[in-house]
């Protein structure tokens, strides 16, 4: 323990020192500022740097010129049509309505041909990536709501797959594949 000693307690007056506890003072500073240094690391790892300028690289970057694929939107979000969409980026290219008719291949399957036999005019009209030995495949987003049957969507799918392309896979190795990679998005 340290002690204060401020003069005082003469006279009939009350003493004025005091023992102050210094060790577990010291202790609880030590431990505190060791806090302190470790958190202010941690808030450093844990800033990301972000730009308000989104999306997009930054300005002071060169943008080069940034080729914009083309891309099958096909949207099944009506009882009556589905419409298919050419876009490069935002922009819209092309837009077809096809009128959906099912047609049943069994007893719990469902087809599309007119949908098949358009999206490959469509794909030999527009599509993009057709050489052999061009290793990326053009893009196909199939958009649907919630209350779409799984079995439609599987028939849209299979009609997105329809039109094929020749894919070398290497060491003179080519085969038929189909010429769409599908995402599936669902609002």
């Amino acid at each position: 323990m340290a002690g204060i000693d401020v003069g005082g307690g003469h006279g009939g007056k009350r003493s004025l020192n005091q023992e102050i506890p210094l060790i577990p003072f010291i202790d609880f500073l030590l431990c505190l500022v060791s806090f302190l240094l470790i958190t202010a690391v941690w808030s450093q790892m844990a800033r990301i740097n972000a730009d308000a300028r989104v999306p997009g690289p930054p300005k002071d970057e060169p943008q080069e010129n940034v080729v914009k694929e083309k891309q099958l939107n096909v949207e099944m979000r009506g009882e009556r049509y589905f419409k298919l969409i050419w876009k490069e980026g935002s922009t819209v290219v092309n837009t077809v309505d096809v009128e959906r008719k099912p047609v049943m291949a069994g007893e719990s399957v469902v087809r599309y041909p007119d949908l098949a036999k358009k999206i490959q005019e469509e794909w030999t009209a527009n599509g993009s990536h057709r050489a052999a030995s061009d290793k990326k495949l053009d893009q196909a987003v199939l958009h649907t709501d919630n209350t779409t049957m799984f079995q439609d969507i599987i028939a849209v799918i299979d009609a997105i797959y329809t039109p094929q392309r020749e894919f070398d896979f290497g060491g003179g190795n080519v085969k038929q594949v189909p010429a769409f990679n599908v995402t599936f998005a669902v609002n």
